[in-house]
């Protein structure tokens, strides 16, 4: 008997086509399914002289993808579950997430290795609202300057001495066998990553069901009760990659999560952290944020808004 192919839509980057090649070799080996890939150019790629913030957000690079997805043309897209916009359109689902990888920022330089070594008024680079934010509030004397493109430019604009650093992914750098590039990791619970950080997800359309349901055995539970609970944080706050939200949920041997979040104003000069401990990812969410709120969140992330 033929097996089904289904086809899955990807950004066309070398970090999005290793993550679907990973999603594709689980497919064929966990369900009854063939796969094909079909890789895109979306608009969040091609518009790499504006910063996504100015763009409108990262969910630019899901768009092309689902529009493949309604035409038929594709059964799923591949995504890092951080591009994935906390509110997602009625006509599509997750059906799976992945085993969260590291979720770290990477600290990359070829002359320092740590933050804290670099010297006054350094030049760092990063294309990311929160990492400018959390550089600002460690090293207000720093030059945070944008840094946009695949993996292998930015370290090509860092080799050739734009940067005396750059802030990445440590997930996607460990994926395209850079990790020897990483000086050191800024991490949880000192340093937060985006929402959803270092986990690939699955998107399919919501009608789809039968095809939903198959995939589900591809869950990895613990990662999808975190990435549940830093999402509903998001929504919550209506948190988009134009504003600065830091989160990190871990899920912890008694079943409950433990989740850390933090807003910032984009010059580091305010920041507002909540956590909080519980048993159901979506009330967590909401209760942090919820704190968050109380704190002021709204009028330090219209301050993100402005920049």
């Amino acid at each position: 008997m033929n097996k089904k192919t289904l086809t899955l839509a990807t950004r066309d980057s070398a970090l999005a086509l290793w993550q679907t090649k990973h999603v594709a070799a689980a497919i064929e080996s966990q369900t009854d399914f063939q796969t094909k890939l079909l890789p895109m150019t979306t608009e969040g790629d091609r518009r790499l002289e504006v910063t996504l913030s100015k763009l409108g957000g990262k969910g630019l690079f899901l768009k092309e993808l689902e529009q493949a997805m309604l035409a038929g043309d594709a059964d799923i897209a591949v995504h890092s579950m951080k591009d994935v916009p906390a509110k997602m359109p009625a006509e599509f689902q997750l059906c799976a997430v992945f085993e969260r990888a590291d979720p770290s920022d990477a600290f990359v330089s070829n002359h320092y290795r740590d933050l804290k070594d670099l010297p006054e008024g350094a030049v760092v680079g990063t294309s990311s609202l929160r990492r400018q934010a959390q550089l600002l509030s460690v090293r207000p004397d720093l030059q945070v300057k944008p840094l946009r493109g695949n993996v292998n430019s930015r370290l090509q604009k860092l080799d050739d001495g734009q940067y005396a650093a750059i802030v990445l992914a440590s997930a996607g750098l460990i994926r395209l066998g850079f990790e020897d590039r990483i000086a050191s990791r800024l991490m949880a619970p000192q340093w937060l990553p985006a929402v959803s950080q270092g986990a690939i997800g699955v998107e399919c359309l919501a009608s789809n069901t039968e095809l939903a349901a198959a995939l589900s055995v591809l869950n990895h539970a613990d990662t999808w009760l975190c990435i549940r609970a830093e999402r509903a944080l998001n929504l919550t706050l209506e948190g988009s990659c134009s504003v600065a939200i830091g989160a990190y949920a871990e899920a912890l041997a008694d079943h409950s999560i433990h989740l850390k979040a933090a807003v910032f104003s984009p010059d580091g000069e305010q920041v507002l952290t909540a956590q909080q401990q519980g048993y159901d990812p979506e009330s967590l969410g909401r209760v942090v944020a919820e704190d968050l709120l109380s704190q002021g969140a709204k009028e330090v992330l219209a301050l993100s808004e402005q920049a």
